[in-house]
């Protein structure tokens, strides 16, 4: 039998229950036959006024992923995409490939998390060397960020960090700020701007701005949905999110 909405594949999606981007993002990608069902990382709406406040946030939504993905299991998905991406650049390659084998080894299925989607969607644009990145994170997470893509032999040319001060204030970040952002670290010299923190909305920003600038620039969101995708065997085109998604 076969599920009647979900007859392509149904997608465990797991979020930080302060993440009020990462579904309406996901859900205006999904191709027909795919279905989302989203499952809550538990985690207060912690205050991040320093790198240390930021860091020990983020962990505690690392400690409380396995009970989310527990919490999915029952409606028998197929596959499991991350929702959240700070933990996953931190430890570079290696950390990422650690902190996913958990999950993979817990549920019994394949993951998608957002550091290796976006090192997969640079890969599938082919020609980059050097990026540039911006983030709600705080100064320390960038430092991961940038050491993970050195992993992939990508050179950080320039970043920014937004410092939101709440989980909940990375969903007010305003598309000007982003797309001041994206202004901010672009240079002739960058050959493709990323944004990562899945709370911030950025696909429809990022598309506009690919057209603008004319090189690829990568929401962290379309990215993971996209490798979600391709990984499962589904190969739509979609237009209006960018070249990721249209071209790949």
């Amino acid at each position: 039998m076969t599920d009647v909405l979900g007859y392509r594949a149904k997608f465990g999606v797991l979020g930080p229950a302060t993440n009020t981007t990462v579904e309406p993002e996901f859900e205006a990608m999904r191709p027909a036959g795919v279905t989302n069902h989203y499952s809550r990382i538990y985690v207060e709406n912690a205050n991040a006024i320093s790198d240390e406040s930021f860091m020990s946030g983020t962990m505690v939504i690392s400690e409380n992923t396995l009970d989310a993905v527990r919490h999915v299991m029952p409606c028998a998905p197929d596959y499991l995409v991350m929702g959240m991406s700070a933990v996953t650049f931190y430890g570079g390659a290696e950390g990422c490939k650690a902190w996913k084998k958990n999950i993979e080894d817990c549920s019994g299925l394949r993951i998608s998390v957002g550091s290796e989607s976006v090192a997969a969607a640079l890969a599938a644009y082919g020609g980059i060397k050097k990026i540039a990145f911006m983030s709600p994170y705080y100064p320390v997470a960038n430092r991961e960020v940038a050491n993970f893509f050195s992993d992939y032999g990508y050179e950080t040319l320039s970043d920014v960090c937004l410092k939101c001060p709440t989980w909940t204030a990375i969903a007010e970040v305003s598309n000007q700020t982003t797309r001041n952002a994206f202004y901010e670290i672009n240079s002739d010299q960058v050959d493709a701007i990323i944004q990562v923190g899945t709370n911030l909305s950025a696909v429809n920003v990022a598309a506009d701005m690919e057209v603008e600038l004319g090189k690829p620039v990568i929401a962290i969101n379309t990215a993971t949905y996209w490798h979600a995708l391709r990984a499962f065997g589904i190969p739509d085109r979609l237009e209006g999110a960018g070249r990721l998604l249209k071209e790949f």
